[in-house]
């Protein structure tokens, strides 16, 4: 196997800022493995405000790759991955690339290769924390350009649940003219007592569910919100591998897992099992992906109640093809042999 590596520095459209920061940009690593006949390709995606960058992870991998031994299952080297503590972005870039050599070498697109049929379910697109003005100009902008069905609303914002409020009111007023579901994501930036009243208040006025109302590592106070919750509780910084959901089961109604934070493929088959087992509901979003990562988690997009792969949609330029959105609102993977994305 030949494998490569290349960091792209990737621009938003629009900064996305959350409880924990701002990112207007990133630079994304881009893995490839060939076989000498076809070429796999996966994405490193860093957080908000995370030591997971593309250039730890090229370092973390170059390293792992030179090491690695001939023909080892593709679950196997995501174990050896983990075993030796790479980043689970670094990850991802490298199971996707050998998911999609896979794809490539059956002559299938991935959906086939996991006896999955093709995602029904529209994507969301995401506000950020901004004034509401701001709030005001950019989503009907980014309803109208991109066809999407459901706007995810960013809260938790530092100045306090009266700005919380006021944005959601902005984003609502905007959005209503679309006709869309309205979704909010905390990340994880309330406590317990203001998780109450904002899952009230935001029920009152037609809200979806609550994503991440309480910080990683606060799960303790879960149980009482999910016992006088008005609507579905979903949990995202919360889970990272298949091994963290039987810690949630019974305290939240979903999960949400990203390819970034789980380290790819193999590992999001089994946190959607997992999750399965314990009667949650299951949610796939993303983190700063072009169309690269986007591609392969829709790839799994009919084995999830909610979607919210939109990062590529918000990119200026996307420097990869290959996860468009349908006129349903839906990422739709192409019939491509692998994932069916390309990087210019």
């Amino acid at each position: 196997m030949e494998w490569g590596f290349r960091i792209v520095e990737l621009t938003k459209r629009y900064p996305l800022a959350i409880s924990r920061g701002v990112q207007a940009g990133s630079q994304n690593l881009f893995v490839t493995v060939s076989d000498g006949v076809h070429t796999g390709i996966g994405e490193l995606s860093p957080a908000t405000s995370s030591s997971w960058t593309g250039e730890r992870g090229r370092v973390q991998l170059e390293a792992f790759t030179n090491e690695l031994p001939e023909n080892l299952a593709i679950a196997e080297t995501w174990d050896r991955m983990k075993e030796m503590g790479i980043d689970p972005p670094a990850m991802a870039a490298v199971d996707v690339a050998l998911w999609d050599l896979f794809g490539k070498r059956c002559g299938q697109p991935l959906y086939r290769v996991f006896g999955l049929a093709k995602p029904r379910v529209p994507t969301s697109v995401t506000i950020g924390i901004n004034p509401p003005e701001v709030i005001r100009e950019r989503v009907p902008e980014m309803l109208a350009r991109t066809g999407a069905q459901n706007l995810k609303i960013k809260l938790g914002c530092p100045d306090g649940l009266h700005r919380d409020q006021e944005n959601f009111l902005a984003a609502a007023e905007a959005a209503r003219p679309f006709c869309v579901h309205l979704r909010v994501d905390a990340n994880g930036g309330w406590s317990v007592e203001d998780a109450l009243l904002m899952l009230k208040w935001l029920a009152e006025r037609g809200a979806d569910y609550v994503e991440q109302p309480l910080a990683e590592g606060c799960e303790d106070g879960l149980p009482r919100l999910y016992e006088h919750r008005p609507l579905p509780i979903f949990v995202d910084e919360s889970i990272r591998f298949a091994s963290d959901v039987p810690g949630v089961a019974g305290k939240v109604d979903g999960i949400n897992l990203k390819l970034m934070k789980c380290g790819g493929l193999t590992e999001a088959l089994r946190i959607v099992a997992t999750a399965r087992s314990h009667g949650l509901q299951t949610m796939i979003g993303c983190m700063s992906e072009s169309s690269v990562a986007i591609a392969a988690g829709a790839h799994l997009g009919a084995l999830f109640d909610h979607i919210d792969l939109d990062s590529h949609l918000n990119l200026a330029p996307d420097p990869a093809t290959g996860a468009p959105i349908d006129a349903d609102g839906v990422i739709m993977p192409t019939d491509a042999p692998g994932h069916g994305a390309s990087l210019a």
